[in-house]
């Protein structure tokens, strides 16, 4: 079958190129009959493609069961997957075959395999070695032909050099490692998913259809969802049933998303600031809005000086202490602006008049070169950055609250921009 045969029959969405890459080897490896390592976080479908790793194998015909490793006590989980004779503990009033034994010839899921007790994992690594096994409270050597495939959303690895997963079962069940990437990679995929899983839901319950307006949808896919597809789809069916008014903004949609989520998995602030989309580019925007802002404040500012304190008797030290007030508040390398002096009738004046009200009757008029100022979001972004980080020392924290980011994207940017 081809990738797009298989999500028709298999209800996938995206066309992200690491999801394609996981329907690949998933296809590649279902008509053999080693054993396969599904990894990816919580929520990103790993059962789905355990699901057709056995659909479109040989033992398709075959029994297919899923078994959550973690739901299971560790008291009782060798007699779930192998099985236990009468009386071979307390309350074991009969015979009862595992799941090994039931499932012969077909596709046992072990989900959250990382989970299992050290002990279990060597039972395991048996019955993938050579197909045997042995009931509890038996000596009797069973024989089984079930192809396992295992996942988890921890890094087994790392069980492994803490010692709690078997290093052997680790490198047996990882003979064709398989990741799922997380939703946060597939974001080409975010509105998709979410326009189905809203199709799906209005339908169901017989409520209107759901939309996004602009800011909503960046909301969305700029989301990090922690919870991967699961929680995408638990919010559009929350959002089908409870929403009376069906254009979804981005405030309503962020009431949607967990107050508890660390910063980072927004590119928007969290406290009690208006709720607004600071993606990287609008910090940007925002920034340069602000300081047009402070320009024009500090031209009235100037004027006021001038109006009631006098004009200094030297014009070039009026001018250039005017310019200084300019580069107190840090204007883009590439604006020049400069100021002159005017008296309404002489305009050679070097020192100030006094006219018949008392005032000094002078006017400032700002005439400013403009220069071709570069427009790269980078350079600005580079700026921006190194400014923050020098006005709060190189202290990474305080400089990501001031630009609006998390610190881990401030991290990343300036391992990109090499500052």
């Amino acid at each position: 079958m081809d990738i797009q045969e298989i999500k028709q029959r298999f209800g996938i969405i995206g066309n992200s190129p690491l999801l394609n890459r996981a329907i690949d080897i998933a296809n590649q490896v279902a008509p053999t009959d080693i054993s396969v390592l599904i990894t990816g976080e919580s929520g990103s479908g790993k059962e789905v493609f355990s699901q057709i790793i056995h659909q479109i194998s040989p033992r398709k015909h075959g029994p297919f069961i899923a078994v959550n490793c973690g739901a299971i006590p560790e008291g009782t989980i060798d007699s779930e997957l192998f099985g236990h004779e009468k009386g071979a503990y307390t309350g074991a009033v009969g015979e009862r075959k595992g799941y090994f034994e039931t499932v012969n010839g077909g596709t046992i899921f072990l989900d959250e395999i990382a989970e299992m007790p050290l002990g279990t994992q060597a039972r395991l690594l048996r019955v993938l070695e050579s197909g045997q096994f042995i009931k509890v409270g038996s000596s009797k050597v069973e024989k089984t032909n079930v192809r396992v495939i295992a996942a988890t959303n921890v890094d087994v690895y790392d069980a492994v050099k803490a010692g709690k997963f078997r290093e052997d079962l680790y490198y047996r069940l990882n003979t064709v490692p398989l990741r799922i990437p997380p939703l946060r990679d597939r974001k080409e995929d975010i509105y998709l998913l979410f326009r189905k899983f809203t199709s799906d839901f209005t339908a169901k319950y017989r409520t209107p259809p759901i939309q996004l307006d602009d800011e909503a949808q960046q909301v969305l896919i700029n989301y990090s969802w922690p919870g991967n597809v699961r929680q995408l789809k638990n919010m559009a069916e929350q959002l089908a049933v409870l929403e009376r008014d069906r254009v979804i903004t981005a405030q309503t949609l962020l009431t949607y998303i967990p107050h508890e989520v660390s910063r980072s998995n927004l590119p928007m602030r969290l406290d009690n600031q208006p709720k607004e989309d600071f993606s990287e580019r609008d910090i940007l925007y925002k920034v340069l809005f602000d300081m047009k802002r402070d320009m024009v404040e500090l031209k009235k500012l100037v004027a006021n000086i001038i109006e009631h304190g006098g004009v200094p008797a030297n014009y070039d030290d009026h001018s250039q202490a005017i310019n200084q007030l300019y580069r107190d508040i840090e204007l883009p390398q590439n604006t020049e602006a400069q100021f002159t002096l005017h008296h309404p009738v002489n305009t050679n004046i070097s020192t100030p008049v006094n006219t018949h009200n008392g005032n000094n009757d002078y006017h400032i008029t700002h005439d400013a070169e403009e220069v071709e100022e570069s427009l790269s979001l980078i350079e600005k972004e580079s700026d921006l950055i190194r400014k923050a980080l020098k006005k709060h020392k190189g202290k990474r924290k305080l400089a990501a609250n001031e630009l609006g980011i998390s610190e881990r994207t401030l991290y990343r940017k300036i391992k990109e921009l090499n500052l």
